[in-house]
């Protein structure tokens, strides 16, 4: 050690640990894009983050046909009717997989002008006898159609038609398998739902809610979407917002029966019924859910403690497939709800999205599991916690560590309780739950209790005629 005179001073490593900010539920949105349309594509099978509609429109391309381009529904929904960032999108049409070829079709020339209304893929257009750059050139209108035009100095500028050849995305050879994915035995990537498992490698963010308009409805996506939220990395988990099918289910009272048939009973369902409508356009409810629950979030600090049920949900009137009206009042609402089962009513204060159970509900009802928020908010805890204190895996198991970890969270659930983001909240390490044959082989447990509010969803008076009132009258 060096000879020393004077006076010093060391600095120790803080023993609080500060919280890590982690987004309350960020939705992921699987489906398919029309990427042929974008202008910077993105990369099939892999999570794409936005924060505004030009940006996914520009990795992901847009059309107004969301039967065939369900990303688009969400897209649309999040961000011009809500307003609510950042989305993930994953994107399963390939382009080189979902494809079919044209070959010399004709197309008619007007003033100069072909039109072909078809998905083209634009670099593998060919004009026969013509030559690109010479004799025409190639653009997009305001709908995705490939657009001809003639130039005036081309030696076929007064052709009534023309004749193409292409490639063109075929939406329709996407199918549930595409969506639930897997493994690419070759590369080893992964594919649909399992590239759940990239967004937060990628992202540096952890899946909040996952929605599939459009293919949620058929249960065995719906069974996997719930397997995969509830252990994302092997540590985080997450719900899905999934829709129940509106072609054969067409009545409310019918509902219950198909739920419970098809399995959508998971504690990491919200499950919704049925479709919805603005204008023209039909939604899958999910789209919607998750844009009430984004403006709730952002009205909390992104800290999901508050239901978005009896939150104005930004729709006309609901529906079912094909566009023929439902019409629920209360009574019937609440029967949905009754069996786990969310909607939208127009009751008092116009339009509100209208449930707080899970799937799970009535058979489970584990205030844990059959209430959106607070299932909603045990998860943004388990993200916060792993998320704050990962960096001390590995550390030496001695007290100081230990109660750094115990004194952080304190102050953290203290902080919450203050807020009224928790009712209560408390940890401690315990040496019944700490054995000997534990701690020797590096593993350590905190108990954790946290309460946080469940939502009013019955509020109740009781009046009454007041006879002695009258007594008033001789007084």
């Amino acid at each position: 050690m060096a000879y020393k005179h004077g006076v010093y001073v060391q600095e120790q490593a803080t023993s609080l640990v500060p919280p890590v900010n982690v987004e309350g539920c960020v939705p992921v949105v699987i489906g398919t894009a029309p990427i042929h349309l974008a202008s910077k594509p993105a990369k099939v099978n892999k999570p794409v983050l936005c924060y505004s509609y030009a940006e996914a429109v520009e990795q992901l391309g847009y059309s107004d046909d969301w039967k065939s381009y369900t990303l688009c529904e969400a897209m649309y929904t999040a961000f011009s009717l809500y307003g609510v960032a950042p989305i993930i999108f994953i994107n399963v049409l390939d382009p080189a997989v979902h494809k079919e070829e044209v070959a010399n079709e004709q197309v008619a020339v007007t003033k100069k002008v072909a039109v072909i209304e078809d998905a083209v893929i634009l670099d593998t257009l060919k004009v026969t006898g013509l030559t690109v750059d010479v004799d025409y050139v190639v653009s997009r209108d305001d709908t995705g159609n490939t657009v001809i035009t003639i130039d005036d100095d081309s030696s076929h500028v007064s052709d009534e038609n023309v004749t193409v050849s292409y490639t063109k995305i075929k939406a329709k050879a996407v199918t549930k398998t595409d969506i639930i994915g897997g493994v690419d035995i070759e590369t080893g990537a992964n594919k649909g739902l399992e590239v759940l498992e990239d967004v937060f490698s990628v992202t540096s963010i952890v899946p909040g809610v996952l929605i599939a308009p459009g293919w949620s409805n058929i249960p065995e996506v719906a069974a996997v979407m719930a397997t995969k939220v509830n252990r994302i990395n092997g540590v985080f988990r997450g719900i899905t917002f999934v829709d129940l099918d509106t072609i054969s289910v067409k009545k409310y009272s019918d509902v219950p029966a198909w739920k419970n048939k098809h399995n959508y009973t998971s504690e990491d369902q919200y499950v919704l019924w049925p479709r919805c409508y603005v204008g023209d356009k039909v939604f899958h409810m999910s789209s919607h859910a998750i844009g009430v629950n984004g403006v709730v979030l952002a009205n909390n600090d992104d800290i999901p403690y508050e239901s978005p049920s009896n939150k104005s949900i930004k729709i006309e009137g609901t529906c079912l497939y094909d566009g023929t009206e439902v019409v629920l009042n209360l009574t019937t609402a609440n029967y949905l709800n009754g069996n786990g089962v969310a909607t939208a009513i127009n009751h008092i204060g116009g339009w509100k999205l209208w449930g707080d159970e899970m799937a799970c509900y009535p058979a489970n009802t584990d205030p844990k599991d059959r209430f959106l928020c607070v299932r909603m908010m045990f998860n943004w805890h388990r993200q916060t916690f792993i998320r704050t204190y990962f960096n001390k895996v590995d550390g030496p198991l001695r007290r100081r560590n230990l109660d750094t970890i115990v004194n952080s969270e304190r102050v953290r659930l203290n902080g919450l309780v203050a807020q009224e983001v928790l009712i209560a909240g408390d940890i401690s390490f315990t040496a019944d739950e700490n054995p000997t044959t534990s701690l020797i082989d590096g593993v350590v447990k905190f108990h954790q209790k946290l309460t946080p509010p469940v939502p009013m969803r019955d509020i109740e008076e009781v009046i009454e005629f007041d006879p002695t009132a009258y007594e008033s009258l001789f007084s």
